[in-house]
């Protein structure tokens, strides 16, 4: 992705014109293309899957153009997207990972695999030593990706109440993993 290229075309398509947004998705969806190719071709996943996350990352992209701050750079921002609908792509089908034959698992895909999966019940595990409010809030703005304001209304909160309960929430976190990593 090219910084110098696709963020002119996202503060134009913020200001209205339907060519450069046009263009913004024409160009980011070789770049999230290459992305889920390479990302699900080391865990035996299909070039089919990675078309359909290349659609969902450049809905959400369009969806979500209005949360983008000009200010800041373009590309984390997308990647950050990507990275998201990758993640609950994965989360929604890992059952499907199951049925892949035994000839067929590449020893790091499996290592990765396994790893995610431990890293997942880990999560899983220290979030549920949160608070109600305090994991509700991490698991839809950092988890789910939403933004602040998306959140505090799934959750009928204030703005201002999600990013308190969020910042706590990960200082918590924080907290616990120190105190696992000292045992």
């Amino acid at each position: 992705m090219d910084e110098n290229q696709l963020k002119p075309l996202m503060l134009a398509s913020l200001h209205g014109e339907a060519a450069a947004h046009r263009e913004l998705l024409s160009r980011l969806s070789g770049d999230l293309r290459a992305y889920y190719r390479g990302r699900l071709a080391r865990i035996g996943r299909s070039a089919t899957e990675a078309e359909d996350l290349v659609q969902e990352a450049l809905m959400a992209i369009h969806m979500r153009r209005d949360t983008y701050d000009p200010a800041e750079l373009l590309t984390p921002w997308v990647r950050a997207i990507a990275r998201y609908k990758l993640i609950d792509h994965l989360r929604h089908t890992r059952g499907s990972m199951l049925v892949v034959p035994i000839d067929d698992i590449d020893p790091a895909a499996e290592d990765n695999a396994a790893a995610g999966i431990e890293s997942s019940l880990d999560l899983g595990k220290l979030m549920s030593g949160l608070p109600d409010r305090m994991r509700t809030a991490v698991q839809a703005v950092k988890l789910d990706g939403l933004s602040v304001a998306e959140a505090a209304a799934r959750l009928n909160i204030s703005e201002s109440s999600v990013k308190v309960s969020v910042h706590r929430g990960l200082k918590a976190l924080a907290a616990m993993i120190g105190r696992e990593n000292a045992s």
